[in-house]
């Protein structure tokens, strides 16, 4: 019989000494969020400093610690970050010309990993090793599996704050080549202020949605809004990409739980978490929430399974014929496709399904329309014109799935900030667009 506690002492290790371990050249992969392993990043960022490391490539998705090799352009040639989808660091560097990003959709990651990447070492955060030689991927199942498959290493940060996660991603400690034992909080966001203009949205798209339906959320001010109008639903279920805060409330007060899904009944269903201790807190030895990979919870046909899916998602602009930018500033990069358009597809083809993309009109004190007559340029389309269904202000919402570019235009318009409607009818009719 094995003895666990014994195989893991010998693979014990520092962070200097695994980071001692990485060479140039090599290929590293992280997965998103809290999964991530600052301690052992941050001592291979020291080694590249002081010349000991050229070449090395971080794979990275939604950067939520301050990964100082993200802010450090020095690092260039020597420590880079590849982004599949970016936050704040790697945002930066994108923008700063010593980064980079791999466009994709977040259901096909894994697909992207088996077929076109070997990982000298995958970097993992997880929860404490149990009694048979198991650890918890903890908050985060998204593309782990697919890189624990791919990768020569597979290094550990082991972390006492980590939830363990029952019905989520597991690693034993026999594909295990090193691992370190840290103890910090887990990184959180800070909770959002819902203002009047995000209550009016979530309103109104509360309003579309019955009860039994199911439902994917995102973060920030709408979603949370949307949420809050939510808790006197009932029956509904979560089958998501990220598992936030307004969900833990709408299970805890009742309005979920998860009775009348199709698949995964009783369960809510997500590919990881992020947002307050709260959440971590409930994952912890929770059988009710399901952590699973994400080319799963994200493939549109899975997805679509579910009746009566909703789908809220965000955008930064839309134009006259629908057309969704939500991951760039004109040229400038903000984040990435992400899931938005394999839930946009997914709850478009469930039976009752239906897909809001949910933004206030307008941006920098009311001087700048989001709702435009031509993307700005540069600007990069996350959801076509062709998957596009329903679009929500503060002033309403249009349905423009099916719906003529003539009627697309009219309703876009009616929703838009007053401000701004006559220009945009001048832009329309001056191609042609209104008839």
């Amino acid at each position: 019989m094995t003895d666990f506690g014994t195989l893991y002492e010998a693979k014990r290790s520092t962070a200097e000494e695994l980071a001692a371990r990485v060479e140039s050249g090599w290929l590293l992969g992280m997965d998103a969020g809290a999964a991530q392993t600052p301690t052992l990043i941050s001592a291979i960022a020291r080694r590249a400093r002081q010349g000991e490391l050229e070449g090395v490539k971080v794979q990275t998705l939604l950067d939520v610690y301050p990964l100082e090799f993200l802010a450090d352009d020095s690092l260039l040639g020597k420590l880079t970050s590849e982004a599949w989808f970016s936050g704040g660091g790697s945002r930066r560097a994108v923008n700063g010309g010593f980064g980079d990003i791999i466009p994709n959709y977040y259901r096909d990651i894994p697909g992207h990993i088996r077929r076109m990447y070997d990982y000298d070492a995958f970097l993992v955060s997880v929860s404490p090793m149990d009694k048979h030689g198991w650890f918890s991927l903890s908050t985060v199942s998204s593309y782990s599996p697919a890189m624990i498959e791919k990768a020569r290493h597979v290094f550990l940060e082991v972390n006492d704050h980590q939830p363990r996660a029952v019905c989520g991603a597991q690693i034993h400690i026999s594909q295990v080549d090193g691992l370190i034992e840290v103890s910090h909080a887990l990184p959180v966001l800070p909770p959002t202020k819902i203002d009047a203009v995000s209550e009016q949205i979530g309103g109104l798209i509360a309003e579309r949605i019955e009860d039994g339906s199911c439902i994917q959320l995102g973060i920030g001010a709408i979603p949370d809004a949307v949420g809050a109008a939510l808790k006197e639903k009932h029956d509904l279920g979560i089958h998501t990409e990220m598992f936030t805060d307004s969900m833990v409330e709408l299970i805890q007060c009742g309005a979920v739980n998860n009775s009348r899904k199709q698949i995964h009944r009783g369960q809510s269903v997500t590919t990881f978490a992020f947002g307050s201790q709260r959440i971590y807190d409930y994952i912890d030895d929770n059988p009710g929430i399901a952590l699973l990979p994400v080319d799963y919870v994200n493939d549109p046909a899975v997805i679509c399974r579910n009746d009566n899916m909703i789908s809220i998602n965000a955008a930064l602009e839309v134009d006259l014929w629908g057309q969704v930018c939500a991951e760039s500033v004109g040229t400038k990069h903000m984040s990435g496709t992400g899931g938005q358009v394999d839930y946009v597809r997914g709850a478009c083809q469930s039976k009752g399904g239906k897909s809001f993309i949910a933004f206030t009109s307008t941006t920098k004190n009311d001087t700048i329309s989001k709702i435009k007559s031509i993307l700005t340029p540069g600007a990069v389309v996350t959801t076509s014109k062709n998957d596009v269904d329903y679009i929500v202000t503060e002033y309403g919402v249009a349905h423009l799935r099916g719906e003529p570019l003539s009627s697309r235009a009219r309703q876009l318009i009616a929703i838009a900030h007053p401000n701004f409607r006559d220009e945009l009818r001048f832009e329309a009719k001056k191609r042609g667009i209104l008839i």
